[in-house]
């Protein structure tokens, strides 16, 4: 896949700390990466209310394909799509690009199941962050 094929993107500054012994961002990293696009999208775009909000998205699943290391310093480019979106959920699918390039250094996906925040039942996905994730549906 190519940076133009995922519609929505976050740059996100590394960090000193993502690298490890070995000199490269850690895998964990990674995965708080996929995270962090995610979250700021249904934040800013599709409205979710993290604090106060009844409805809240549960990461049921998530894989990552490791190609290229990134490393501090630097910036890694998070692109985000939506590849499937059901009743109650939606199958995300991420790439990380490194600065200036458009093979990505990994590529994934993260599945949100979203349930009522005090029972924690599926619900389906609210009409905004619907309308929002529709934006970005491959």
């Amino acid at each position: 896949m190519i940076r133009s094929a995922y519609p929505h993107h976050l740059a996100i500054t590394l960090r000193w700390k993502d690298n490890d012994v070995y000199g490269h961002v850690n895998n964990v990293e990674y995965y708080s990466f996929f995270d962090t696009v995610i979250n700021d999208f249904l934040i800013r775009v599709g409205g979710l209310d993290i604090h106060r909000g009844g409805v809240i998205g549960l990461c049921v699943d998530s894989q990552c394909t490791f190609k290229q290391p990134l490393e501090f310093p630097g910036v890694v480019d998070a692109g985000l799509r939506c590849g499937q979106l059901g009743n109650s959920s939606v199958r995300y699918e991420i790439a990380l690009f490194r600065e200036g390039s458009d093979e990505p250094a990994a590529t994934g996906r993260f599945v949100h199941v979203f349930v009522g925040r005090k029972d924690r039942v599926p619900v389906p996905v609210p009409d905004e962050i619907r309308a929002a994730l529709e934006g970005i549906t491959r």
